[in-house]
């Protein structure tokens, strides 16, 4: 059996390159089943490398900064008019951001300055567009009807980000932008919701419950698909479906428990747990604590919403205390109901449990 010093040597004797090493030791890792060298009920998760990324990450937020003021300076001594200095430093700080993830993405494959590059190049896109396309007086005045074709377009361009470098945490602001594009559309074409509960209340009029449930099913869908394709959670595609879980489950929640919750009678709480059971059963079986999480800790801001005083200290108690269960004892719980699925469920795809040795 090769070792990873023989991958040593190989790379020592110039039959390998460093890039071919690494890249074999991943495979090697993912086929035996990575997740041994975990402890038993981790996932996995991983937000930077060590501190240097985070030095990296603080000298881009100071450099990002003191380049808006340089540019604008420059630009304000030679354009008199604010938009297209707005429009010219967006699509400038664009460029050069670019060339940085070129560097620390592609290259050195460092992951807090992959993030902090994605959110940077996000807020300069849909400045850009913003002001290109969008009609900054109409904005001002509350007026939103100009913004959708600009955040579409800001979404395609982290799409397209996303292809080039493969940032995990770009999927996630990608979901949230086709979110809002949709919305911003459907209260153009249908009229604004009256309060924020409209937006996932399914008993309210307009189409907004209904787009936030639709749109969440398909990012849930997607986290899966990646999910799925690296069932060991050791390569990005795992990565990608945390963000995504992330941002599928406050949506799953927020339209199915806040419409159970507005129901008038005594049921609210017990509405409020089924639902909170349905999203445990379904994040232990995927073992994706994120999606469970996320759940959970939008179900405790809708639940101080709706039921305030007592009956919110008791429901944000009684969740604290499940989510510690279920953390204590993840891979117990998970190992028993593997076993007492149908023939169905492609487990073979889902993470094995650290139980029962799969």
């Amino acid at each position: 059996m090769i070792g990873r010093d023989d991958l040593r040597a190989a790379v020592g004797a110039g039959i390998l390159t460093e890039a071919q090493a690494a890249a074999v030791m991943v495979l090697t890792d993912s086929r035996r089943g990575a997740r041994e060298n975990l402890n038993a009920g981790d996932e996995p998760f991983e937000l930077f490398r060590g501190f240097n990324e985070i030095f990296i990450v603080i000298g881009l937020a100071i450099l990002g900064t003191g380049w808006v003021g340089v540019l604008s300076i420059y630009l304000a001594s030679r354009v008199t008019d604010v938009r297209s200095v707005v429009i010219l430093a967006s699509l400038a700080s664009v460029v050069v951001l670019w060339l940085l993830a070129e560097y620390f993405v592609r290259r050195r494959r460092m992951v807090a300055p992959a993030i902090a590059l994605s959110v940077m190049f996000a807020i300069n896109a849909v400045y850009g567009f913003a002001m290109g396309l969008g009609q900054p007086i109409m904005i001002a005045q509350s007026d939103y009807s100009s913004l959708p074709i600009p955040l579409a377009l800001t979404t395609f361009a982290l799409l397209i980000f996303w292809f080039r470098f493969r940032v995990p945490f770009a999927l996630a602001m990608i979901a949230i932008g086709a979110f809002a594009v949709a919305l911003l559309t459907a209260a153009i074409t249908s009229g604004s919701p009256g309060s924020m509960r409209q937006i996932f209340l399914l008993s309210a009029g307009g189409p907004f419950a209904w787009i936030t449930l639709v749109l969440g099913l398909i990012v849930f869908a997607a986290a899966m698909a990646f999910d799925m394709s690296d069932p060991h959670r050791v390569t990005r595609p795992a990565a990608n479906g945390f963000w995504l879980h992330v941002i599928a489950a406050p949506a799953l929640v927020n339209t199915v428990a806040l419409s159970m919750l507005e129901r008038e009678g005594s049921g609210s709480n017990q509405a409020l747990f089924a639902v909170l059971i349905v999203f445990a059963f379904v994040a232990i079986v995927i073992d994706r604590r994120s999606f469970l999480i996320a759940a959970i800790g939008y179900i405790t801001v809708l639940a101080s919403a709706v039921f305030g005083g007592q009956g919110a200290v008791m429901t944000i108690f009684i969740l604290g205390g499940i989510l510690l269960g279920l953390g204590a004892f993840w891979e117990k719980i998970r190992a028993r109901l593997l076993a007492v699925l149908p023939g169905f469920i492609p487990l073979d795809r889902l993470p094995p449990s650290a139980n029962t040795k799969d």
